[in-house]
């Protein structure tokens, strides 16, 4: 089963490059972040038409998250992050697709740091790493899946002495995400490629992409039961190339 994640940066700005990847690479299962629409203006019969049932949780303007499954039943289980009644924001969706639960996710970038949205980021990793710890206690293989906005280590940074203020870098969300990981989790991109640069993230300003000055912010995070399916991951790097694309790039696994 080949599983992955896309932060598209708008659907609807980036649907030709979405269905273009999709046909190209065929994953079975596809976790979408920063929809920027409301659930009716999500494209839901061209995704269908490119061969995918979807599920989504959207809102107006910013965030929103998706999970796209080929082939296989897709049935919701969770619509935003347990934690906090008051959190409206569309940044977490758990479904069931075929065996396993994934767990689509989209944490705040938390900038300005400090100040409330910094914070607002750190109750939210607290809020998903107590959901995390549910979700182990469960039979059923998950997968954690999404845009973090973390780099877990200097490896994972262009230049990591100019990210030490920023609150995608700064020691609190780091060490958020190591507890978090700590629990269980497998890092699987970091597992697969312990030592290598591997980025997700290009920003559009600066030449970032082609001077490769990037970040690696979006992740999975494999319960044990999934440890040993693992079997290869990576990232579709020259979509970043593509004409009007996204930000990120497409990141993937393989499961047997």
């Amino acid at each position: 089963m080949k599983i992955a994640t896309y932060n598209v940066n708008g659907i609807n700005a980036r649907l030709p490059v979405l269905l273009r990847w999709l046909e190209s690479e065929n994953p079975d299962v596809v976790c979408l972040q920063e929809l920027k629409a409301p659930d009716e203006k999500i494209p839901k019969k061209a995704i269908e038409e490119a061969g995918y049932r979807t599920i989504w949780y959207g809102q107006k303007q910013w965030n929103g998250v998706a999970i796209l499954a080929r082939d296989l039943e897709i049935n919701e289980v969770t619509r935003g992050l347990p934690g906090d009644p008051d959190d409206h924001q569309s940044r977490y969706l758990e479904a069931l697709v075929g065996d396993l639960l994934i767990a689509c996710l989209y944490l705040p970038n938390g900038n300005p740091a400090p100040g409330p949205k910094f914070d607002y980021k750190l109750r939210w990793y607290e809020r998903l790493t107590s959901r995390a710890k549910e979700l182990l206690e469960m039979d059923t293989p998950v997968v954690l899946v999404g845009d973090y906005n973390v780099m877990p280590t200097n490896l994972d940074v262009y230049k990591p002495e100019r990210w030490q203020d920023d609150a995608l870098f700064r020691p609190e969300v780091r060490l958020a995400f190591k507890n978090l990981v700590e629990q269980g989790w497998t890092d699987a991109i970091r597992k697969l490629y312990p030592d290598e640069k591997i980025y997700t993230f290009y920003d559009y300003f600066r030449n970032a992409f082609k001077r490769d000055a990037g970040l690696r912010i979006d992740h999975f995070l494999l319960s044990p039961q999934l440890d040993k399916s693992l079997v290869d991951g990576g990232i579709d790097k020259e979509v970043r190339g593509w004409e009007k694309t996204s930000d990120h790039v497409p990141v993937w696994i393989e499961l047997k």
